[in-house]
């Protein structure tokens, strides 16, 4: 492989490393909003054992964003300088945002929430919880603003090869930003009702439930249930706007080689870009035209038109299948079990254990659908980095093949590693008696900075 193929390998490793971790903390912070406020509000216990879990989640979660973040920035500069070099301008500061307002805006208050509690005031501590939500919410505004923009470009001139604003409004609110932002936080919304679905159902079939076991498994259950429709609609009106703006993606995506009305919706297929046609398809008459257009014959542009410049055809066909048919799966799943649930008077031990089963098997069911559509995402918008502006092998480095390979290798292994063990400490958490999550140090209460009472 030459060093192109490779330093985009070892891109896609630590992203999909890294995007594991925010996409649960982004929906996390709220989800712990809501169980601090329902204890606030009705004072029972179990949403305070449930907050005290959850936050240990969030903080091990957290940790390993920032640490798999930190390694995927540098790649900027050690595989990708051209892309710096010539989208710096608008790249840098989006970035530099990010860290200052929403990063800076976490780390500040995230000490308060995680040991806080107790020692500041009732009020402190969920301001506090709040501000650490808004703050992985508006990180992901921001690095989606920078992404949507190599999507979808605008506010800019070229001026030397190099990328200038001439609208900061037209560059961060670029025609691809609110559905993409908005299947993001849906995404992530689905990936942690799973996990919160995932783990009670774990601790109810290995008899290890406490007292927040059943309003956690109802709590996923129900914004699972709420989220996924939701999630329906926004990718739906994201398609539209992909095929307004990434026609030869969409194309990619469907497996349409000539240009067409009425293209069949193919269930499967095996995509062969040597004879640019789709072995062993099966497929649903006009479906394609149907659900992309609105319209039975509507039109769809196919591949063929933008040789040279259209994306790896397999990675997106069948990532795109993946995507959907998990969240499919997630219907079925968080329908079905919220109404089994409801019928038995939401008594958790009633709860048939085949499906605790299922839901324990989706737990990180959020991680596959997520990993699959960022790769339809990425994967899509090649051979650009900015779409139809900059390709990408215009600013790879010129490292040496073999030293990404041998980095490749090393960050690979760290990583599954460190999958291996994240999970390792969910399922030790998840065990723990319920009295090891009431444990918190006596300190006196805090009513001003330096005078405790």
């Amino acid at each position: 492989m030459d060093a192109l193929v490779l330093a985009r390998m070892q891109f896609a490793a630590n992203i999909t490393f890294h995007i594991l971790f925010p996409t649960i903390s982004i929906s996390l912070g709220w989800v712990l909003l809501f169980f601090r406020s329902r204890w606030l509000a009705t004072q029972d216990k179990h949403w305070l054992t449930a907050y005290r879990f959850w936050t240990k989640v969030f903080a091990l979660t957290f940790a390993l964003g920032v640490v798999s973040g930190i390694t995927m920035s540098f790649q900027f500069g050690t595989n990708w300088p051209g892309f710096m070099e010539k989208t710096g301008n608008i790249s840098g500061p989006l970035l530099g945002y990010e860290v200052l307002t929403a990063f800076f805006l976490e780390a500040s208050f995230l000490g308060i929430m995680l040991f806080g509690h107790g020692r500041v005031s009732e009020r402190t501590h969920l301001i506090a919880t709040f501000l650490v939500a808004f703050g992985t919410t508006l990180s992901a505004f921001w690095i989606l603003s920078l992404n949507s923009w190599m999507q979808t470009p605008a506010g800019y001139e070229i001026i030397n090869g190099e990328f200038f604003v001439t609208s900061w409004w037209d560059v961060v609110f670029n025609p691809s930003l609110p559905y993409r932002l908005t299947h993001k936080l849906l995404a992530s919304g689905l990936t942690v009702a799973f996990l919160l679905a995932g783990v009670s159902a774990w601790q109810l079939l290995r008899h290890k439930a406490n007292s927040s076991t059943a309003p956690v498994l109802r709590t996923g259950l129900t914004l699972a249930a709420l989220l996924i429709p939701l999630q329906i609609v926004a990718g739906d009106l994201h398609g539209l706007n992909t095929l307004k703006h990434q026609p030869q993606k969409i194309a990619a995506m469907e497996g349409v080689w000539e240009t067409e009305k009425g293209a069949p919706l193919l269930l499967f297929a095996w995509p062969d870009e040597a004879t640019r046609s789709n072995r062993f398809a099966i497929g649903v008459p006009k479906g394609a035209s149907l659900i992309l257009t609105h319209e039975a014959e509507g039109e769809i542009k196919g591949l063929n038109e933008f040789k040279g410049a259209h994306p790896p055809v397999a990675p997106l066909f069948f990532g795109f299948r993946i995507m959907v048919g998990v969240g499919m799966l997630m219907l079925l799943v968080s329908w079905l079990g919220w109404w089994l649930y409801r019928r038995r008077g939401w008594v958790a031990e009633r709860l048939p254990r085949p499906l605790l089963w299922v839901l324990t098997a989706m737990t990180f069911s959020g991680w596959v659908a997520t990993v699959a559509g960022w790769y339809v995402t990425e994967i899509g918008r090649q051979p650009f980095v900015v779409y139809g502006l900059l390709r990408t092998a215009d600013v790879a480095s010129n490292v040496a093949p073999s030293m990404i390979a041998l980095t490749l290798t090393l960050y690979v292994t760290m990583y599954l590693g460190l999958i291996v063990a994240y999970v390792a400490v969910l399922k030790y958490m998840a065990e723990k008696p319920e009295s090891a999550l009431h444990h918190e140090p006596e300190m006196p209460p805090v009513t001003a900075i330096g005078s405790p009472t």
